[in-house]
């Protein structure tokens, strides 16, 4: 049986509304469902949401309270259902591993933390992931922690909270405690780190931008001009591993206003030949610049707004610095010898 099936057998036997843990574990000892995940009861869960979303008045079931579910007395017939429903297996918008996780999350019952592996699951059942590769749930595993440690390492708070075993939850129903009152604390510092830097001196800001490149993989690094706004502020080569080389020309801008799409077009012909563009502002980009900057058989300008600045600033410990401390804690048992 598959586990909707599953639900709707235990229902018809249980003859009232049930919680879904309860449905889940009904289901596994009855032998009616079986799971290798480790949180069946949210895959469970998950399922009933989404059917009663996707199908409406024609799903098998209703919620008939917080987190309970029953038969639905009267389910309309599947001719009544839209017609991209009968006959069709519905198609589900392609999305990230990450942005699935985190929209399968953001459904399931509890807040209870999901193995990885039933998160991959999931999203492939409902046609989430574009993915060819044989392990997808190591693919999904895996860029939760990259995403994970690069929040990090730029002062910012995870979407995602790992737990020991492969668990994933979201770091928002956290909600209070230790944790929170940091984030707290840091975002304060990243909106005053900003203003900083719009109060720095046009040289200073255009040394500080060289570097931050020096930081993050650029060589032979000029800082070419100390004027407030035209011309190339800062030439160099981005090394990747020692084997791509990519010379690119920097435009500092220390700005209040979005920079417009003429500025994108003004530095793209001031590049030299093999040279690609970089814009960075502590303010942001419009619509229109966005789309110049990445304009097909144009050369590439990469755009980099204050937010992104900031965290760079942070990851590379400029301008800011870290401070941890020890924090005891008690187990929840205790052994005695």
């Amino acid at each position: 049986m598959s586990a909707l099936s599953a639900a709707e057998q235990v229902l018809r036997e249980a003859g009232k509304a049930l919680d879904y843990r309860e449905i889940s574990r009904l289901a596994i000892e009855r032998g009616y469902w079986q799971s290798k995940g480790k949180t069946p009861w949210a895959t469970v869960g998950a399922q009933l949401y989404s059917d009663i979303n996707k199908r409406g008045a024609a799903s098998r079931f209703i919620q008939s309270g917080p987190e309970t579910f029953a038969l639905n007395p009267a389910p309309a017939s599947a001719s009544t259902a839209p017609a991209s429903r009968q006959g069709k297996k519905p198609q589900g918008k392609k999305l990230s591993f990450t942005a699935a996780a985190e929209k399968l999350l953001r459904e399931h019952p509890g807040k209870a933390p999901v193995h990885y592996r039933d998160l991959t699951r999931e999203a492939l059942e409902r046609d989430l992931l574009d993915t060819e590769g044989k392990t997808p749930e190591a693919t999904m595993y895996a860029q939760i922690l990259t995403e994970v440690r690069r929040y990090r390492a730029r002062g910012e708070q995870p979407r995602f909270h790992t737990s020991k075993g492969g668990f994933i939850s979201l770091t928002a129903w956290q909600g209070t405690g230790l944790a929170f009152d940091i984030e707290q604390h840091n975002r304060t510092i990243r909106t005053k780190l900003l203003q900083r830097l719009k109060t720095l001196h046009a040289k200073a800001f255009e040394e500080l931008i060289g570097e931050l490149l020096a930081r993050i993989g650029f060589e032979e690094i000029e800082v070419t001009s100390y004027t407030k706004d035209g011309g190339i502020d800062v030439r160099g080569t981005l090394l990747v591993g020692d084997v791509i080389r990519t010379r690119m020309a920097v435009q500092a801008k220390k700005w209040k206003h979005n920079i417009q799409s003429d500025a994108v077009q003004k530095l793209r012909g001031s590049l030299s030949v093999h040279e690609q563009g970089l814009i960075i502002t502590t303010s942001d980009f419009s619509k229109k610049s966005k789309e110049e900057a990445s304009r097909p058989s144009a050369t590439p300008v990469a755009l980099m707004n204050g937010d992104q600045l900031v965290a760079l600033l942070i990851e590379h410990q400029l301008l800011v610095t870290r401070e941890s401390h020890d924090i005891l804690l008690l187990p929840d048992t205790l052994t005695r010898p």
